[in-house]
């Protein structure tokens, strides 16, 4: 292997650079508004798709960790959806017809919608009840109107720069440093540090 294909740490640096203009875009109103609803609502259902999937579900642990009542959808231990129920979408393109019918199915319930995305114009945005848009650098869904699994089937699912975050990796990075970053803003709210977190961690593994 040749030194100009291993500088690893270049792309880590990349990578850091594309969150922090991320990170100075997103706008404040937006992650405001989310962050009052997590606090206010009762029970927090978690959903996404593929990779974004992992990163939904890298969240809902941690809020359990915090102490809240959170499920991730398609479980078959998540209980019924009540009325003032909050469902949390992770979706970059806010396409993906699964997760659009969760979406209507939630509003159909009486549930509120919060999406995190990196497209504000989407389906699932024009149905959400608050939307964090955290931004497409690398242009990878802009003027894209291929579902997510059109683009699986066809194999298009990949970025404008193969070699710098592919597929939808700047957005799946962005969600998951945004979910953290919530969670630190979760537990200064509620007063709770890393020792009350570990109390919950799981112990029967």
């Amino acid at each position: 292997m040749t030194d100009e294909f291993s500088d690893i740490p270049l792309f880590m640096d990349q990578m850091a650079d594309s969150i922090k203009k991320s990170a100075a875009m997103i706008n404040k109103e937006e992650t405001s508004a989310f962050f009052n609803r997590l606090l206010s609502t009762q029970r927090i259902y978690i959903a996404g798709a593929g990779r974004s999937g992992i990163i939904a579900r890298a969240f809902a642990m941690r809020l359990l960790h915090l102490g809240f009542d959170v499920y991730v959808v398609g479980e078959t231990i998540t209980p019924a959806l009540r009325p003032g129920d909050t469902l949390v979408m992770f979706s970059g393109s806010g396409e993906t017809h699964t997760m659009a019918t969760f979406c209507e199915t939630v509003r159909g319930l009486g549930g509120i919608v919060c999406l995190v995305t990196a497209s504000p114009d989407s389906t699932m945005s024009r149905m959400a009840d608050c939307v964090v848009n955290l931004g497409d650098l690398n242009n990878y869904y802009h003027g894209d109107t291929a579902t997510f699994e059109e683009r699986q089937v066809t194999g298009q699912y990949r970025s404008v720069e193969a070699s710098f975050a592919p597929l939808g990796t700047m957005f799946e990075t962005l969600a998951l440093v945004f979910s953290d970053a919530v969670i630190s803003a979760l537990m200064e709210a509620r007063k709770e540090g890393a020792k009350e977190l570990r109390r919950r961690l799981s112990n029967t593994e």
